[in-house]
């Protein structure tokens, strides 16, 4: 988040309208401001380069380069934006394979005017918006598949993190062995669903003591942001799908 002032929020869609309403909802705030808007992923990741925003809205089906593709690009090239795939349902492959590319949360493009408010200042402190739960959920319905990337005519998905994609049995990640068995724990319970509170009551800890645990475990992996911890759990086979008509 930027210390110095206000939120800067970068807005890509092909969709001019969508753009100008999401600009009225967030300029009411002064904590916010738009930086910037696209219309295509690859005119996005050239305005993440240029205006360094702190946040990207992040349509998925856009002309010339789509979300996945421009959310893929921007995280490898490690800029400190945090990006919110915008998607039209819940479990929706684009909102898998988002996550899967990097982006730290996603949200329906109906989002209540409050609620988008909101993701956009907790995204920004660093956190995740959506629900471990959600986040599990979305993961079981395709893990299940074979891991097809909408983006890449469905082949399969690179991980955010260059290793092995989802659909395809991995090896164990060497830096699973930097963790504590405490961590590993936490690290499941996240996977799991479980939020700070329900790990804190399940491991007799307190709360911040479970914040530690987690903020170590996103140092030592390498990862953003707790969803993409939940991600990389399914990725490297630490948590496996469970039954189907989960």
């Amino acid at each position: 988040m930027n210390e110095t002032g206000p939120i800067r929020i970068l807005l890509v869609d092909d969709q001019p309208l969508l753009r100008m309403g999401f600009r009225l909802i967030l300029e009411g705030e002064d904590d916010l401001a738009i930086v910037g808007e696209a219309s295509d992923g690859a005119d996005a990741i050239r305005l993440v380069r240029e205006l360094a925003p702190d946040v990207v809205l992040m349509d998925v089906r856009m002309p010339v380069l789509d979300g996945i593709g421009a959310t893929r690009a921007i995280t490898a090239s490690g800029a400190h934006a945090k990006i919110i795939i915008l998607t039209t349902f819940d479990l929706d492959e684009y909102a898998f394979a988002g996550l899967q590319a990097g982006a730290s949360a996603f949200l329906l493009k109906d989002v209540a005017p409050a609620e988008l408010v909101s993701a956009v200042r907790v995204v920004a402190s660093g956190d995740a918006v959506v629900a471990p739960r959600i986040t599990r959920r979305l993961l079981e319905t395709y893990v299940r598949g074979n891991g097809a990337d909408p983006a890449s005519g469905g082949a399969p998905a690179g991980s955010s993190s260059g290793r092995v994609p989802i659909g395809v049995s991995p090896a164990r990640d060497p830096l699973l062995e930097d963790l504590t068995p405490r961590e590993t724990e936490m690290l499941g319970a996240m996977a799991e669903g479980l939020s700070n509170a329900e790990i804190a009551h399940q491991y007799f800890l307190s709360e911040a003591t479970v914040k530690t645990h987690v903020r170590r475990i996103l140092n030592k992996l390498h990862l953003r942001d707790r969803v993409q911890a939940v991600v990389y759990a399914y990725e490297t086979g630490l948590v496996v799908p469970s039954n189907p008509d989960y």
